[in-house]
């Protein structure tokens, strides 16, 4: 139940970046250019997803002392912000800006087939497990 249930939103999450046309780079692009040719109707999509999210949220998913469909809520232990933190989402986010393009919709995009998004998802896996090998090594060099 739990794989068809994480499939569901998978798909669904899917379709509402179809439909927002978050997976297309341009419309993110020119959503990120406030100085040029700026696309503001994403502002839109983050309105909508707000407006629906917050009320479920405190109405119904803060109070709940366990998730419907597990034992438990899988929440990060780690509150603090840190080096590690800021400097992955700036590398996120510094290649967010280059492409156009974020996992989520990179994902949906493979259906197409295109290169360039193979391409990218290749080297989003390097780029996932690269501070993984850092760390190892970091951690030999200061035995």
């Amino acid at each position: 139940m739990t794989l068809f249930i994480a499939l569901f939103c998978g798909i669904s999450f899917g379709i509402g970046l179809t439909i927002s046309q978050m997976v297309n780079p341009n419309k993110v692009l020119n959503f990120l250019d406030i100085t040029g040719n700026w696309d503001p109707s994403l502002v839109l999509v983050m309105f909508s997803a707000l407006t629906l999210f917050i009320p479920v949220y405190h109405k119904i998913i803060k109070n709940k002392p366990k998730p419907t469909f597990t034992n438990a809520f899988s929440l990060p232990s780690k509150i603090t912000i840190d080096y590690p933190l800021l400097f992955g989402a700036s590398i996120f986010g510094i290649g967010w800006g280059i492409s156009g393009i974020c996992p989520g919709p990179a994902l949906v995009n493979m259906t197409q087939g295109s290169p360039k998004i193979i391409v990218f998802i290749l080297l989003m896996l390097i780029g996932m497990n690269i501070p993984k090998y850092v760390n190892m090594l970091l951690s030999r060099l200061n035995k």
